[in-house]
């Protein structure tokens, strides 16, 4: 079961998505060692956006996967300053955040939900044109690379994204928005 969740109404489910978050970011190719007070603590960027969205995928009460994203406007400046750096129009952009699915839940569909739950939520937004989101980079012959690691660029290619050259610190994915 999946919940549309907007800007404030996010705060209701953060003990949650920091838990998953810290689950899935665990694994390659995140390598994330988080704490539950820096997540609490980061995920009110998104409480703080009226407009930020989270879309949550639920197994009866416990949550298994989400989605996030906000106008990069509204994100840290960690996140925003590759883009200011590349001279984008950061009004007219939303951040795809994180999607995260446990495992017992991937290749079930999710991946392209997540996507058409996002590009929904930043159709309707005033002034968007365009969506971003970063992936994280490993050597290939990084030591903690499982043998039957399979990057996601194909998932991401096929759901109409491209690499977008130039941009430091992420390997930035870009997707114009249709009407």
């Amino acid at each position: 079961m999946g919940k549309r969740f907007i800007g404030q109404e996010i705060e209701e489910v953060i003990p949650q998505l920091a838990k998953l978050r810290i689950q899935v970011f665990r694994d390659f190719p995140y390598l994330y060692e988080g704490s539950l007070e820096y997540e609490k603590e980061y995920l009110k960027t998104y409480t703080n956006s009226k407009q930020s969205f989270l879309f949550a995928v639920f197994d009866g009460d416990k949550m298994v996967g989400a989605t996030t994203c906000i106008p990069l406007l509204d994100e840290t400046e960690e996140v925003i300053l590759p883009f200011r750096e590349s001279k984008l129009p950061l009004e007219k952009i939303v951040y795809f955040g994180e999607s995260i699915l446990l495992k017992p839940y991937r290749g079930l569909g999710y991946g392209k939900r997540f996507f058409q739950e996002r590009e929904a939520h930043a159709k309707s937004l005033q002034g968007i044109e365009e969506v971003y989101f970063c992936g994280v980079r490993r050597p290939e012959n990084h030591p903690l690379r499982p043998a039957d690691y399979q990057p996601l660029d194909p998932f991401w290619l096929s759901q109409g994204y491209k690499k977008k050259e130039g941009l430091v610190d992420c390997t930035p994915k870009v997707g114009r928005l249709k009407n």
